[in-house]
């Protein structure tokens, strides 16, 4: 006959033993992310593969540490690359065009110039190259329904700050942000994720209006710059709507001028801003000025 006692202890020592098996095994199957150790100390990443799109752009992509991890980055944030050019070594902001739910590497979209520093390296790196990364960096973090609308002003490659952003709110279901992007470039060809943009925009929550310098016969999008009226076309409200901005410094200061005439806070740009960050207009007061300054 069993003792009731030693029947009770007996089921408690089980149940016990399989909650540490459960809490164990959950805190196991939670991956650590490559950025854990590229907080404070760079880590190389081999190239493993390089797509090109065009004549002077590419999609490098970096394999991580383990094959089992994501990367970390919290959305809205970049990565520093590093590079030793001429004995110096310089550093460039990028926001990857992955995301978290592509384990094992990192994608990023640039464009080389022949008078660029780290954008010119990458497009001599050869396969199993090492590149110098570290992050996250930025002050800017998207939380879902953080707004009712996000008005996002982009020129070249600053659409991919842009893009993961739009990512991150098309595939929740429960987000209810609204999104116009307005993507400037000089000729068609330019246009980068073009055809992950138009797939996106099937998508009722979000519009997207390309506006071209150098526009072909036929062409329907904006033509020209960037206006107020190109913006002003699709109603901002500055008390629902949040704008984001990212491209050349000369289309940043055009921006920061033409979103104050629409009522929306006063932005302010500085050098940094051509290291393709987020300059968000936001409602912070002249006091901010010098934390934005040093964030980037």
């Amino acid at each position: 006959m069993d003792h009731p006692t030693l029947l009770v202890v007996g089921t408690i020592v089980a149940i016990a033993a399989a909650a540490v098996v459960v809490f164990v095994s959950a805190k196991a199957s939670k991956k650590a992310t490559a950025l854990e150790d590229a907080k404070k100390e760079w880590i190389n990443l081999p190239l493993v593969k390089k797509t090109v799109i065009s004549h002077n752009t590419a999609i490098y992509r970096l394999s991580l540490p383990k094959a089992d991890q994501p990367l970390g980055l919290p959305i809205g944030q970049h990565i520093q690359v590093a590079a030793t050019i001429n004995g110096k070594e310089l550093t460039r902001s990028y926001t990857p065009v992955s995301s978290d739910d592509d384990i094992g590497y990192v994608d990023l979209l640039i464009k080389s110039y022949p008078t660029g520093n780290i954008s010119k390296y990458f497009a001599e790196l050869k396969l199993n190259d090492l590149v110098k990364i570290k992050g996250p960096k930025g002050f800017f973090i998207y939380t879902p329904n953080m707004t009712e609308e996000f008005v996002m002003i982009a020129g070249g490659t600053g659409i991919t700050p842009m893009y993961q952003i739009i990512k991150a709110i098309l595939k929740n279901p429960d987000e209810k942000t609204k999104i116009t992007l307005i993507f400037a470039n000089v000729n068609e060809e330019d246009i980068l994720l073009r055809d992950e943009l138009e797939q996106s925009a099937k998508d009722p929550r979000f519009n997207v209006k390309f506006v071209l310098n150098n526009p072909p016969a036929g062409w329907t999008g904006g033509v020209g710059f960037v206006t107020k009226d190109i913006v002003a076309e699709f109603k901002p409200k500055p008390e629902k709507t949040r704008i984001l901005l990212c491209g050349p410094p000369p289309m940043m200061t055009a921006m920061a001028k033409i979103t104050e005439e629409l009522g929306f806070p006063k932005v302010w740009l500085v050098p940094l801003a051509l290291y393709q960050q987020f300059i968000p207009i936001c409602n912070s007061g002249p006091n901010h000025l010098e934390s934005w300054r040093y964030r980037f």
